[in-house]
């Protein structure tokens, strides 16, 4: 079994120009649609090649943009996919990337459980409280009839002892699953991603607020105001105590950066890190 907690030289990956990676703000991130998202996630699975993604919205940019560590990390990622839809603007309008939507987590989640479906492909849900993972395997169940979920295993909300590290993953791989979703929270969910990447030699895929809103826990926002951007003015009138800090201070902060470097005021180099010391949540 491959060691956790051990982090050692990434696996090659295509040269960045191949994946169509576009630098924003210094994090890159991939001018992609689902069809092709779903299709590579599919095909890593069936090979049963590692590959870590990534749904990122204006939170998770910004994270990246100011802990470098981070950054590093996401970087580091096969498929960084644009979530929100003021990152799919940011990549038509510095890149010209045209691209015509988004690649929103949890509808990504939906549409690579139905191809899983099809092709006999079995999944594992990792993170959250147990009743929200419970709920939401009984609803892609209900969804998906002949989807294969071969486990659930939900967050224990700490850091994870070495032992505990090796169990989760000899229980995820003793699943047969050939696909992990994982629901932690940025930037807990990508670090999970980039630390356990090798050791379970398949795709892992991090989708955050998708697991509470397809288990019913939170309510998504109106479609016109996901089209419109307007998805964090809902989650804002909902959970006002918690995400204030994340848009009020983050969204205002992003557009400047943006626009700088749209305008070539400043240049942002890409993240890099020559060492990445371990940062593990359960």
């Amino acid at each position: 079994m491959t060691p956790v907690g051990r982090v050692g030289s990434p696996a090659p990956r295509p040269p960045v120009a191949d994946q169509r990676k576009q630098n924003i703000i210094g994090v890159l991130v991939d001018a992609i649609d689902y069809g092709a998202t779903v299709s590579q996630v599919i095909a890593a699975a069936v090979d049963g090649r590692p590959m870590t993604v990534a749904a990122l919205a204006v939170h998770g940019v910004m994270t990246s943009h100011i802990d470098r560590e981070f950054g590093a990390r996401v970087n580091s990622f096969d498929l960084v996919v644009p979530d929100g839809q003021p990152v799919r603007w940011a990549m038509n309008l510095i890149h010209r990337t045209a691209l015509r939507e988004r690649v929103y987590g949890p509808t990504l989640m939906l549409r690579v459980c139905d191809a899983a479906q099809r092709q006999g492909v079995g999944i594992y849900l990792y993170g959250s409280s147990e009743a929200t993972v419970s709920r939401l395997r009984d609803t892609l169940q209900v969804k998906f009839p002949e989807l294969s979920i071969s486990g659930i295993s939900p967050s224990r909300f700490r850091s994870l002892s070495p032992a505990e590290k090796e169990d989760v993953v000899d229980r995820i791989r003793r699943s047969g699953a050939r696909v992990t979703f994982v629901g932690l929270g940025c930037p807990r969910q990508e670090i999970w991603a980039y630390e356990y990447r090798e050791a379970l030699q398949m795709p892992i895929i991090a989708v955050g607020a998708a697991f509470d809103f397809h288990a019913g826990v939170v309510k998504q926002a109106p479609a016109w105001m996901q089209a419109k951007g307007l998805e964090w003015l809902y989650r804002l009138r909902t959970e006002p105590r918690r995400l204030w800090r994340r848009y009020l201070l983050l969204n205002p902060w992003y557009l400047a950066l943006v626009v700088a470097q749209r305008t070539r005021l400043r240049r942002f180099d890409i993240i890099e890190a020559d060492q990445i010391t371990e940062r593990s949540y359960g």
